[in-house]
């Protein structure tokens, strides 16, 4: 009998158990572990980095205000209360590229254990919480692996180790972790309906000999993108995505590739800029910054970026539906107020064609 679920089963995140990326340090005092990570951390400073650690405060007051203090050079402290919840911590640590946690307190989905003679106890205690370590830090070379972590996992001396002391190895090794989670891109031909100022639907114009929206796929494609049509209406084609969130334009076309995709980046492009070619996306991939909420073309002369030719990366769908909850639908509003890569153009090659006039001039110059 097949079981009956209320709810749409839909896709999700490939997230840990507090982040998308997440490791927990153990096997130490917590002063160590949180020197090592503001060590690492400044190696890896071209990352969003978080730690995530559990306040030593021996007496904590009920706070019934939530502080946050802005300091005008920019930096925010945040004073308030409440209980863990993997879910919130998912939504707090959505926008980072890796999280630090302490694991004296909180179990990490992955795992650095350190070796420490002091805290052999403290390592037996969290044995079974041990179960995906990614390499071991010794506080001194001569450190012997504990009997019970090598009866537990016969392999442990194969994991690569390092001393405490070693601040770029270990750097470089959690930026490999970095680098395996970065999503990869996918293509988003935005096929809008019919234009009033065209008088047509711009994505079956013919500038280069077949209608527009192929001559867009195929730049996506030639790029080794796998490429999807985002489409108005329900289709049962493979290449096409339909709306899921109506009436909201391309804002609804993007949030619709993400919810059918959320691990992936979505590489966003109209049809009504005929003047972007091979050399302008080719410069977009290689200016992608995976830390930034998205990469997006700006032209030299323009004021603000143009959410169209756009690399949205998996951290701006939770971004994207925080403005639509506000009661925003202009995926141009989310990039002016995020940290975006910004990609500098000539704004000849981001000219949008509206007209049947503009068409016909458009298409003299292409050809």
């Amino acid at each position: 009998m097949k079981k009956h679920s209320k709810h749409t089963n839909l896709e999700r995140r490939d997230n840990d158990n507090f982040a998308p990326n997440e490791i927990a340090i153990l096997g130490t005092n917590c002063e160590v572990i949180s020197d090592l990570v503001h060590k690492v951390s400044q190696n890896l400073s071209d990352y969003k980095l978080a730690y995530f650690d559990a306040s030593h405060a021996k007496d904590v007051v009920e706070n019934t205000l939530s502080e946050y203090t802005f300091h005008h050079q920019g930096n925010l402290q945040i004073t308030t209360s409440g209980n863990i919840n993997k879910f919130q911590q998912r939504l707090d640590f959505a926008k980072f590229d890796y999280v630090f946690i302490n694991g004296n307190h909180y179990q990490g989905a992955k795992q650095i254990l350190i070796l420490d003679e002091a805290k052999e106890a403290s390592v037996l205690k969290r044995l079974d919480q041990l179960d995906r370590i990614q390499f071991i830090v010794k506080l001194r070379s001569e450190t012997e692996y504990f009997n019970f972590l090598e009866e537990k996992y016969p392999q442990i001396k194969n994991i690569t180790c390092y001393t405490i002391n070693e601040i770029d190895a270990i750097s470089n090794h959690i930026h490999n972790l970095i680098l395996e989670k970065i999503a990869p891109v996918k293509g988003l031909v935005l096929v809008g309906g019919k234009s009033t100022r065209m008088g047509t639907d711009k994505s079956e114009l013919d500038y280069f000999g077949k209608p527009q929206k192929k001559v867009v796929k195929e730049l996506l494609e030639n790029n080794k993108l796998e490429t999807f049509y985002s489409v108005q209406n329900s289709s049962e084609k493979k290449d096409e995505i339909s709306d899921k969130f109506i009436n909201l334009g391309p804002f609804g076309g993007i949030c619709s590739a993400f919810q059918k995709d959320p691990n992936a980046a979505w590489f966003v492009l109209a049809t009504d800029v005929p003047f972007v070619n091979e050399e302008i996306i080719q410069l977009v991939l290689k200016y992608r910054n995976p830390s930034k909420a998205a990469t997006a073309i700006k032209g030299k002369g323009k004021d603000f970026p143009e959410p169209l030719i756009t690399i949205y990366e998996p951290k701006a769908y939770a971004i994207l539906l925080q403005y639509l909850a506000q009661g925003y639908s202009c995926p141009r509003k989310m990039l002016i107020n995020s940290d975006v890569e910004i990609v500098k153009i000539d704004d000849d090659y981001i000219r949008n064609i509206n007209t049947p006039e503009e068409f016909n001039e458009a298409k003299k110059e292409l050809n």
